[in-house]
């Protein structure tokens, strides 16, 4: 069973006002994640999306990661999951280690091209400095990035305890 974090941000409803369930994939080849940017924004973020009515968490992650990267992915197992409140919305998102299995085109949204969405493999430990930098992001970004940052570690430490860093 994957570890649940609870993580709120400085401003938020206690109750949330809504829930967005989310799958998210970690794909890390050769010592690199791979990452969305919105290039017209500048953030980064872990591939993944909103799942889709009648969809199990796993698909969601296929279709998301292939949607946003055009990469095929399987996962393999359900990480962890960060129960992220942030304003009036807790956002749940089940981050999935994936292995990439194949490519395809990506079918990005109206809104990802605006944002200019583009798939890069960063290296891992550039993830966390990117990441890390949370504090001085505004808030709903910050919220993102701790996240992140918060995943990137808990999957190195696990790394670090099985000695397959």
């Amino acid at each position: 069973m994957a570890e649940t974090i609870n993580q709120y941000s400085k401003h938020h409803s206690d109750p949330p006002e809504r829930v967005r369930i989310s799958s998210r994939g970690l794909v890390i080849e050769n010592g690199n994640v791979l990452l969305s940017h919105e290039v017209n924004t500048g953030v980064y973020m872990s591939p993944g999306g909103g799942l889709e009515s009648g969809e199990t968490l796993e698909e969601c992650c296929v279709r998301e990661l292939c949607e946003e990267t055009g990469y095929i992915v399987k996962p393999l197992e359900h990480f962890i999951t960060v129960n992220e409140y942030c304003f009036e919305t807790m956002y749940v998102s089940n981050y999935f280690i994936c292995e990439r299995v194949g490519e395809s085109a990506q079918a990005l949204t109206e809104t990802e091209i605006d944002h200019g969405i583009t798939p890069e493999w960063v290296d891992l430990k550039k993830a966390v400095e990117i990441f890390g930098a949370y504090s001085s992001k505004r808030e709903d970004h910050a919220s993102l990035y701790l996240r992140e940052f918060t995943v990137l570690k808990k999957y190195l430490e696990k790394k670090n305890e099985n000695n397959d860093v």
